[in-house]
């Protein structure tokens, strides 16, 4: 009985030794042409922020849409709904994207920091291996700091996700006007909610500029 975890997690634990293998392998190709680990963080970091934005931008679109069909007055209510449910879609895509970026930071981050600490070994100067070691501790701590206001973002995203799918699901099978009334109310939570969501979000992309501008220059 205990045969299919046990193969569920041997395959999962071969994926992720092939993902760690290919990404190993990526980056000693951009080495060889003149792209180092430090470069690519710094490009990875810029992408996860630039993706936040977007995603910020899209749960506010999101936003619009929901108030526009509870504010309905009229027209056509197939389409609204199915312009809210787009919104929707599109949100969950773009929170999958941002989970995605950060995994990448989170990735290139610790094959630099595994690399830096292996090379300390092979100081002959305990001076400057001490000196190493406290720019190691410096960077990892700045890293760490990022990466955490980012993942505070992302998962602010989840819950507001669940509301907003929440709201697609029951107009989905209640689409008339008593079903839209009573959901009218709810659109200054979803405002706040999404506020605080936009908050974090900032927050996170101030950190991540911050974060490229202390990074050496090539």
């Amino acid at each position: 009985m205990r045969t299919a975890p046990l193969l569920a997690a041997i395959l999962v634990l071969a994926g992720a030794t092939q993902l760690a293998a290919c990404e190993s392998a990526y980056y000693n190709t951009m080495e060889a042409f003149g792209v180092h680990k430090r470069e690519i963080l710094v490009d990875r970091v810029a992408k996860a922020r630039d993706e936040q934005g977007e995603a910020k931008e899209q749960f506010q679109s999101a936003l619009v849409q929901f108030k526009a069909l509870t504010g309905f007055q009229g027209g056509n209510l197939e389409a609204l709904y199915d312009k809210l449910s787009a919104e929707y879609d599109r949100c969950e895509s773009q929170a999958g994207e941002v989970k995605s970026r950060i995994d990448k930071v989170e990735d290139v981050a610790n094959a630099i920091f595994s690399e830096w600490k292996k090379e300390l070994g092979e100081y002959t100067d305990p001076g400057l291996r001490k000196q190493s070691a406290a720019q190691l501790e410096q960077t990892k701590a700045r890293c760490s700091q990022l990466v955490g206001t980012m993942r505070r973002a992302e998962d602010a995203m989840h819950p507001v996700l669940g509301a907003f799918k929440d709201r697609v699901l029951f107009l989905k099978h209640n689409l008339n006007a008593q079903a839209i009334a009573s959901l009218q109310g709810q659109s200054a939570t979803l405002e706040g909610d999404i506020g605080k969501l936009v908050e974090q979000m900032e927050a996170s992309i101030r950190e991540a500029n911050a974060f490229i501008d202390s990074m050496p220059k090539s």
